[in-house]
């Protein structure tokens, strides 16, 4: 499996603070059936101010501290990207992450509030689009509005957008709202990727694998192998 969502740089995030955290959580994905992982610290301007050079600098340093057998894990590191007035800025000036690595094809994966879709959302999309890059929504099913009105999520999927749903969701590990939020997306065939969004071995651990079995059960083996393998290899530049 291919995991494009999870926060295992150590102190960069609400993920792990130091290396030894940080290591026991890629353990624990790679336990958890990952072969591939993409790593996607937060970059929410005013609470997790990272920038760029600074990701990509503490990805270096942690490739360089993993053990041999973890690192060949390891592809390339992106971030969680708060969508918010910063990201066009953040785009003009080279320094948005892409979650597609160093494919030609440029997708970014893009976090909404819990609470609401900001106004102006579908402007900042439409100026993604525009220039080529592509939205991956994280997280959709524990957006309010898309839990109240799942045709919002048609909407930016119209727009150019993909969605990534968390594999814990559909177990029931964010309650039962959120979880029939994530089902009724699946149903709809709404989904374009599974990830972990790991970020500890306590509340946010891996789930992957539990996730995989569960979609096979109820959606197919077909499904469960392009979410958790041939969805993410494309979105992340890996086919």
């Amino acid at each position: 499996m291919i995991d494009i969502h999870c926060h295992v740089l150590p102190g960069l995030d609400d993920g792990p603070r130091d290396l030894v955290q940080a290591l026991a959580l890629l353990k624990a994905l790679a336990g958890d059936g990952i072969e591939q992982v993409v790593l996607t610290p937060h970059v929410h301007m005013g609470h997790f101010d990272n920038a760029l050079q600074d990701i990509d600098e503490a990805f270096a340093r942690f490739k360089g501290q993993v053990p041999a057998e973890l690192n060949a894990l390891l592809t390339h590191c992106a971030a969680e990207v708060r969508l918010d007035e910063n990201v066009p800025g953040l785009l003009r000036a080279g320094g948005l992450p892409f979650l597609s690595g160093v494919s030609e094809r440029r997708t970014v994966l893009l976090e909404l509030p819990d609470t609401r879709i900001p106004v102006g959302t579908e402007k900042l999309i439409d100026h993604l689009v525009g220039r080529g890059v592509t939205p991956v929504i994280a997280h959709p099913e524990r957006n309010k509005v898309i839990r109240e009105n799942p045709a919002k999520a048609s909407s930016l999927i119209d727009m150019g957008c993909q969605m990534q749903v968390t594999a814990g969701a559909l177990l029931g590990d964010f309650g039962a709202a959120v979880a029939k939020s994530a089902h009724h997306l699946m149903d709809a065939a709404l989904v374009h990727a599974v990830a972990s969004d790991a970020h500890n071995l306590n509340g946010r651990r891996p789930r992957m694998a539990a996730a995989r079995a569960y979609i096979e059960q109820r959606w197919g083996s077909p499904a469960a192998r392009q979410l958790t393998q041939t969805g993410p290899a494309r979105l992340c530049g890996l086919e």
